[in-house]
């Protein structure tokens, strides 16, 4: 990382925002060809877990290349000075890269199923997700649903964090400083 001061290595922030960011950006590459794809996504057991259609382009850059990163980012607000180049950002993003896997062990898929169910909708369900409903559930295009295990073998973290009396707020004005 170029610029060394903003290396993040507090685990437990990194732990903390993986756990409960909404959303990720996978990225694939194919023949020169960039993928990017905003996904919901649970960090469990070590590893990010996606699930989509079993089929289509995310698919099939996966099976030809399983090289990947996954990235999450949170803005925390611009923050501004009276010199136009020392405006910045206020952020975390956090960069995992490792190969990327389709789980086809169906124990290990519904577990993963049930932890992105526990996040984006806890509590909502009466009881857990059985081996049946992962296996049988077809969405409305036909397609079977697939997970996605990304196990980093690299996590970066970047961060310039808040400074409060710098940030910018609509109708705060240089000559008002």
């Amino acid at each position: 990382m170029r610029m060394k001061s903003r290396i993040c290595q507090d685990a437990q922030k990194i732990e903390q925002f993986l756990l409960k960011a909404d959303t990720g950006f996978l990225g694939l590459a194919l023949n020169n060809e960039p993928y990017i794809v905003p996904l919901n996504y649970v960090w469990f057991e070590g590893s990010v877990y996606l699930h989509g259609a079993s089929e289509g382009k995310k698919v099939n850059f996966i099976k030809e290349n399983k090289n990947a990163t996954f990235v999450i980012s949170k803005s925390e607000g611009t923050m501004v000075s009276p010199i136009p180049a020392e405006t910045d950002t206020a952020y975390l993003s956090i960069m995992l890269f490792g190969e990327i896997q389709i789980v086809n062990d169906l124990r290990e898929a519904t577990k993963a199923m049930q932890a992105l169910l526990d996040k984006y909708v806890t509590g909502y369900y009466n009881s857990p997700l059985s081996l049946k409903h992962v296996e049988r559930y077809r969405s409305s295009l036909g397609s079977t649903t697939c997970i996605f295990k990304l196990r980093p073998n690299e996590i970066t973290a970047k961060e310039n964090i808040i400074i409060n009396d710098q940030l910018y707020y609509p109708g705060r004005n240089v000559s008002t400083e």
